[in-house]
């Protein structure tokens, strides 16, 4: 009976040993959920700006909001990082408080984003409106040209002085597309009118952007649109008492006098999407470019400010763009210079929209790339 006993314990610890084994499965360095097997995530978020810039990184931090109300998932935020070697600092103490996940949000980053993707290849990196990939490195933004095209429709039919100006940040692809869509749109519903730009040479200084705005007041110009992180020409176009077009969130609340309508992002699902990707161990890098039918970007309600008629000639506009009956980068196009920069008939590629050779403005444009 002893020898029956043991050799019924043996079988009982070598079974055990088994299941045990199996159950303890899992891919190298992925932590599971013991319930629903998926792997545990640890996001982080690189900021340029603050979160309550009121624009760009305000955006942003909506969009990690709507994650952490959707998935439940742990997050890290850094606010205020230069696009500067502090960025890989940063990249590399989130890496060692446990994230696997990050995402970083200013262009300047990209390089130090890249090198970060080489050293941690177990982690997944997302970098917002840059160009370079990897295996373990996607690239995200979104047609923020198509909004950008239907404030110009609101903002044309809206000057008198047909003189609007524009407050630009640096002469990157992301910034001029935004600029010529924008003055595209101006001119289709008022091809008197012209967009002055002034460069400011920071996404985030508002003090800056207040002085170009003022220097475009002085010029005359009666409709003020931007491509700032934080709504400093917005209030200087209400202080001026003229009108204003915002950028990233809906900027009312900014200018409620003088605001028409903003191009805004909803970075939330997107962030979403991508975050249980990871967890359904799906994800794989990519260069996702969403337009407004994904809702990515949209185009802000119009305030009680906007002329009369806008609403109709928007509807039409964006009819049109979603559609595909409006492309906005089909030819001809010139450049401010006189050159025909698209030929009749053709349409500019994603590459070539989103490529450094993309460094000239549109006819109408007052300023130059500097």
């Amino acid at each position: 009976m002893k020898r029956k006993a043991s050799i019924f314990l043996v079988l009982l610890m070598v079974m055990a040993l088994v299941v045990t084994g199996c159950g303890s499965a899992k891919p190298a360095g992925e932590a599971q959920d013991p319930v629903n097997e998926q792997p545990k995530v640890k996001v982080g978020f690189v900021y340029i700006g603050p979160v309550t810039d009121g624009g760009w990184t305000e955006a942003h931090e909506n969009g990690r909001k709507y994650l952490v109300e959707k998935l439940g998932v742990e997050t890290v935020i850094r606010e205020n990082v230069p696009e500067s070697s502090e960025c890989e600092k940063v990249i590399n103490d989130m890496v060692d408080q446990g994230c696997n996940v990050i995402f970083a949000t200013s262009f300047g980053f990209m390089e130090y984003v890249e090198k970060a993707a080489q050293n941690y290849p177990d982690v997944k990196f997302l970098h917002c409106s840059g160009f370079k990939m990897a295996d373990n490195m996607g690239v995200y933004f979104g047609r923020m040209y198509e909004p950008r095209y239907l404030s110009g429709v609101v903002a044309g039919l809206k000057t008198k002085t047909n003189k609007i100006g524009y407050v630009a940040a640096f002469e990157i692809p992301e910034v001029l597309r935004g600029i010529n869509a924008f003055t595209m749109g101006v001119r289709s519903v008022n091809p008197k009118a012209t967009v002055s730009v002034k460069w400011t040479h920071t996404w985030i200084d508002a003090p800056r952007a207040k002085e170009a705005a003022k220097a475009l007041l002085n010029e005359g110009c009666d409709v003020l649109a931007q491509h700032q992180d934080a709504p400093g020409p917005q209030v200087a176009a209400e202080e001026k008492g003229v009108w204003s077009v915002g950028y990233n969130m809906d900027m009312t609340a900014i200018a409620p006098k003088a605001h028409l309508t903003s191009p805004v992002w909803n970075w939330g699902p997107y962030y979403v999407a991508q975050v249980q990707a990871v967890m359904d161990g799906t994800w794989k890098a990519e260069n996702y470019w969403g337009g407004m039918n994904e809702g990515i970007i949209n185009l802000s309600p119009l305030t009680e400010n906007a002329p009369e008629g806008a609403q109709e000639a928007v509807d039409k506009a964006k009819t049109a763009i979603l559609s595909g009956e409006n492309k906005i980068w089909t030819g001809p196009i010139k450049d401010n210079t006189g050159v025909e920069r698209v030929p009749a008939g053709v349409t500019l590629t994603d590459e070539q929209l989103t490529s450094m050779d993309f460094n000239w403005l549109v006819e109408g444009v007052i300023g130059k790339v500097e």
